[in-house]
C-alpha cells in the first residue's frame, strides 16, 4: 500500500527545521553545562573563551541551521567542543538509538 505524501512519518522526508535546530541548541547547551561543571579543570581564560564561543553559537543557531551545509558545520563545531567538554563520554547508553 502506498503511503500518503502528507504523512508526517514518512522516512524519506527530512525533519522540520525547528526540530533540527532545537536538537542542536540542546546539544550546545549540554556542552555549556558540562564546561561549567568542569570549570576548575581549566584556566579562567580558557573557560571564558569557550563560554563566549558557545554564547555566540547559541545566539546564531537558527541562522547556522539555515545554511546549506548546516549539518556538516554544526557537527564539526560539536565535535570540537566535545574534545574539551567530553559530553559524548557521559551519554546515557540507554538513550542511544
Amino acid at each position: 500500500m502506498r503511503r500518503s505524501t502528507t504523512d508526517p512519518h514518512t522516512a524519506s522526508e527530512p525533519f522540520p527545521a525547528t526540530v533540527v535546530t532545537n536538537f542542536y541548541r540542546e546539544e550546545f547547551q549540554k556542552h555549556l553545562e558540562f564546561l561549567r561543571l568542569q570549570r576548575e579543570c581549566y584556566s579562567e581564560r580558557a573557560v571564558a573563551n569557550a563560554e563566549a564561543a558557545l554564547d555566540r553559537i547559541l545566539s546564531r543557531i537558527d541562522e547556522l541551521c539555515l545554511k546549506r551545509d548546516a549539518n556538516r558545520l554544526v557537527s564539526r563545531l560539536l565535535r570540537r567542543l566535545d574534545s574539551l567538554t567530553g559530553v559524548s563520554a557521559w551519554s546515557d547508553p540507554k538513550k542511544a538509538h
